[in-house]
């Protein structure tokens, strides 16, 4: 259990020096003295040699069931530093790091760092109000380094991808991979996300041309060099973005449109929680891990 801030990999250790210390942690952080079973949660539950049953279902489970952990062959201290590590780490780690520091192989590492992400997510789906800043931006590689009969004619198109955001000044924000960033596209993700009293800002692209039908919306304007009007501007979606892409393009070099959501989810979740200490930091991870990604999942 934390009975210190957690400061370094050594305090981690030594909070949980053993699978039993992770398991009771795990079981405080999912349950808190009330256990319920996976299979039927209005169900009496026993407690047996191995875990526990579920007495509707007569099925045995214990704190890792249907969890990231499931049927994991690594030890839940390996975890535990995986999860610190990818929630302590300011612009994330790479699988090949993260299997040099707790000597497993890259391959693991990546399918742990995935599953954790996945669990992210629960901090991308907030619901923004007040004044609200929302563009979007293109990542993937440079058409100046791709070969001649691969380049694109439109710059911001190939093989990029689109990822919306939305901030709320002060708060959180959210970001989500798009196919495009069309008007009905870019409207329907607003709406999904950001409350109808809330004043948004943007910049002048076309897609954002029926927001004021629906909020207070003003727009700072990029091409006429115009980048703050008052309280009229986007640098706190553009900080975002900034980050975004500095830990995609110098930790982990490259990623797929398939995965990159995931991606995205780590950083918003690190974004959202930046006002929180370590130790609820990772404890807000743990308590979120019924969200299990299975390698045929990730690979599929």
């Amino acid at each position: 259990m934390f009975n210190k801030e957690v400061k370094s990999v050594l305090d981690l250790i030594q909070a949980f020096p053993t699978e039993q210390s992770c398991i009771e942690h795990l079981e405080l952080i999912r349950w808190n003295g009330n256990v319920v079973s996976p299979f039927d949660a209005t169900s009496k539950v026993y407690k047996t040699k191995n875990g526990y049953q579920c007495k509707n279902t007569g099925k045995n489970f214990n704190v890792k069931t249907n969890t990231i952990f499931d049927n994991t062959k690594l030890p839940l201290i390996k975890w535990f530093l995986a999860i610190w590590i990818a929630t302590s780490h300011k612009k994330g780690i790479s699988s090949l790091q993260l299997g040099r520091d707790i000597d497993i192989t890259q391959k693991s590492a990546w399918f742990m760092l995935q599953r954790i992400r996945q669990c992210f997510g629960i901090e991308n789906d907030n619901q923004l109000d007040n004044e609200v800043e929302v563009d979007e931006t293109f990542v993937g590689g440079k058409e100046t380094n791709k070969h001649a009969n691969k380049k694109s004619v439109n710059p911001h198109a190939g093989d990029k991808a689109i990822v919306v955001g939305m901030v709320e000044r002060g708060g959180k924000v959210n970001a989500k991979q798009v196919d495009d960033r069309t008007v009905k596209t870019l409207t329907n993700e607003i709406l999904a996300a950001v409350n109808s009293g809330a004043t948004i800002y943007s910049d002048e692209w076309l897609g954002y041309n029926k927001l004021r039908r629906i909020y207070d919306h003003s727009v700072v304007k990029h091409n006429a060099h115009q980048y703050v009007n008052g309280r009229i501007h986007t640098n706190t979606i553009e900080g975002f973005w900034s980050l975004l892409k500095r830990g995609i393009f110098g930790i982990y070099h490259f990623t797929s449109k398939k995965h990159l959501q995931l991606y995205v989810d780590e950083f918003v979740f690190r974004y959202n929680s930046r006002n929180i200490t370590s130790n609820q930091r990772f404890d807000l991870m743990l308590g979120n891990i019924e969200n299990r990604l299975t390698y045929k999942m990730l690979i599929g």
